[in-house]
């Protein structure tokens, strides 16, 4: 039986309103650009949000509440890599970053213009649908389920969606 994994994706934008993403240095997604972020404390019981916040402080020296933070997106992934589930919870951090955060074991971290993330080596989900539905939905709501087949097809549902803006 393959575990489920819960974690929180921190979608942070600049003043000049780009998009902060890592280059991870770890498994999963080893080499590619992702928002940071990480896998909630399940053992005791951590709410996303409070997931989120401590994600923020550890990797981005962000201190965060629960109000910094506006929830974008659920996406669940079924078998991804074959390796396991993933439940993940988008959330967008609405306070700007002023200076690009220091390096740290989990990788580097980079400003992109959001027209530049096409060129970027970038998960394959995040560039077939989360990446997509979340500038759709930005300042709205998604939730969404894919499928990883082990051909590497993925099946994509969009299970909610409220209008956001483009921001």
């Amino acid at each position: 039986m393959m575990p489920y994994k819960l974690a929180t994706l921190l979608y942070c934008f600049s003043e000049r309103g780009e998009v902060l993403l890592m280059e991870r240095a770890q498994e999963p997604n080893l080499g590619l650009w992702s928002p940071c972020g990480g896998k909630l404390h399940t053992d005791i019981g951590e709410s996303p949000y409070a997931c989120a916040c401590r994600e923020a402080q550890e990797e981005l020296g962000l201190v965060l509440s629960p109000s910094d933070l506006h929830l974008t997106g659920l996406a669940s992934e079924h078998g991804y890599q074959g390796q396991s589930h993933w439940l993940m919870f988008l959330f967008e951090v609405k306070r700007r970053l002023q200076v690009l955060p220091p390096a740290h074991r989990e990788g580097r971290f980079q400003f992109f213009p959001r027209e530049a993330l096409p060129g970027l080596k970038i998960p394959q989900t995040d560039r077939e649908r989360i990446w997509p539905w979340f500038w759709e939905h930005r300042g709205g709501f998604f939730a969404a389920h894919c499928h990883c087949h082990p051909d590497g097809r993925n099946e994509w549902t969009l299970e909610e969606t409220r209008g956001g803006h483009e921001g």
